[in-house]
């Protein structure tokens, strides 16, 4: 019986040395490659410290390419790409910009296995999942959700300035003489991509959901009548910000707003973490907040996440890193300084120790508003679509002839493979 007892008890504790072999933590290097930098920089560091903290054995590469919205970055990892030379883990939002380009070309590894194994098929909402998944599988972990139509403003200023937050973009350029009377510009602008994202939520606001909707399925031309009025209202619109846009970052059209220069700005409201984060604002005082005009009710989304890239150097690390970055505590330790909201759905959203009065109210519109995706940030169309929508602007801007832009971009969709 001592024999049998002595031979259990060596071969319990092979196997379980055995187990710990194979379970050993990662080790190595881990490039992570993103456009979080300056402002938004935070958020991730506070991911990686607790990746080291988890994992001491790796050392952790923090590559950021600086650029708002990933404009910069995004050819930056084209380069590396197409060069055989991918990062661990990138950037991405979630959606048609990672499925359209690099899941399409297999450079992206299927995370269906990691989504089963950590119990995320309950844990992430169905349409969420749907965005990221196509019928070979599942692409990239979203860390959050990002809402893209917000309008900010400072309400102690407009009581100053005696106007109110306006409802439509009708009532907003109505509101435009008196603001510039007073020698307020009414809507900050930045650079180019903040012109694009200004326009997704003018267009959502005059075409509708379903209408909006339809320019991604093809069920809508970019013809129609109501599309082309559209183009004419978002130039009216324009003509109420700020001459020198172009040399503006979207943190310092944010700032126009915070000082009193400006009185609103559309923006992701990213610009909440960078005004709690960086600028110390309380929101609700220090600035305000509410659905862009004429959006009242609907929800555009985006989501960064992170995939795996065929090739990648440490695949060990990195899945160690995308389970840390899916799970509820790592989204707890970022979403509250990014200035967002945990896409997985057992985050602890409603704490007010970790979640300020804006990201409060941001979750309860995730959970009632109607939701639509993003353009600018790669939701709803490949990037073959909106790389060249920058054409389809440019066109818009040099002759404010809503026609022709309408027609640039039928001719980019159906290139694009949208509509017919």
């Amino acid at each position: 019986m001592k024999k049998l007892f002595s031979l259990a008890l060596a071969l319990s504790l092979v196997l379980s040395i055995a187990g710990l072999v194979l379970a050993q933590a990662p080790s190595g290097e881990l490039e992570i490659f993103s456009w979080w930098a300056g402002d938004e920089g935070p958020a991730l560091e506070a991911l990686i410290a607790k990746y080291n903290e988890l994992y001491p054995d790796v050392e952790v590469i923090n590559a950021t390419v600086t650029g708002g919205s990933g404009v910069n970055a995004r050819a930056v990892l084209k380069t590396r790409m197409l060069g055989g030379d991918p990062p661990d883990s990138f950037q991405v939002h979630a959606g048609q910009e990672l499925i359209g380009t690099w899941v399409v070309a297999d450079r992206m590894e299927d995370l269906t296995f990691l989504f089963e194994e950590e119990g995320w098929m309950e844990q992430f909402p169905e349409g969420l999942l749907k965005l990221i998944s196509t019928d070979e599988g599942i692409w990239s972990v979203p860390v959050n959700i990002h809402r893209s139509n917000v309008l900010w403003y400072v309400p102690a200023k407009l009581q100053e300035w005696g106007v109110e937050v306006p409802a439509t973009w009708a009532d907003f350029l109505a509101i435009c003489p008196t603001l510039k009377e007073k020698g307020v510009t009414p809507l900050a602008l930045g650079e180019n991509w903040t012109v694009n994202h200004l326009w997704e939520s003018v267009a959502l606001a005059e075409l509708g959901v379903d209408g909006w909707n339809g320019l991604w399925d093809g069920s809508k031309a970019w013809t129609d009548p109501d599309v082309v009025a559209m183009w004419d209202t978002f130039g009216q619109i324009l003509d109420c910000t700020n001459p020198d846009a172009a040399s503006l970052s979207w943190q310092q059209a944010t700032d126009l707003v915070v000082n009193g220069q400006a009185a609103f700005n559309v923006m992701g409201d990213w610009a909440a973490g960078y005004m709690v984060t960086t600028l110390g604002l309380v929101p609700g005082e220090g600035f305000g907040w509410s659905a862009a005009p004429g959006t009242d009710g609907v929800f555009m989304m985006l989501s960064d996440s992170f995939g795996l890239p065929v090739g990648a150097p440490n695949r060990d690390a990195t899945i160690a890193w995308l389970k840390l970055l899916g799970s509820a505590e790592g989204q707890d330790i970022f979403n509250p300084l990014k200035g967002s909201i945990p896409a997985n759905l057992n985050g602890d959203v409603t704490n007010p120790d970790l979640y300020n009065a804006y990201l409060r109210s941001a979750a309860e519109d995730w959970k009632s508003n109607t939701i639509v995706g993003s353009l600018v940030h790669g939701a709803v169309a490949p990037e073959s679509f909106s790389s060249n929508f920058a054409t389809v602007m440019e066109i818009f801007l040099a002759g404010r002839n809503g026609e022709q832009a309408s027609n640039a971009a039928q001719a980019v969709a159906l290139q694009a493979g949208i509509g017919k």
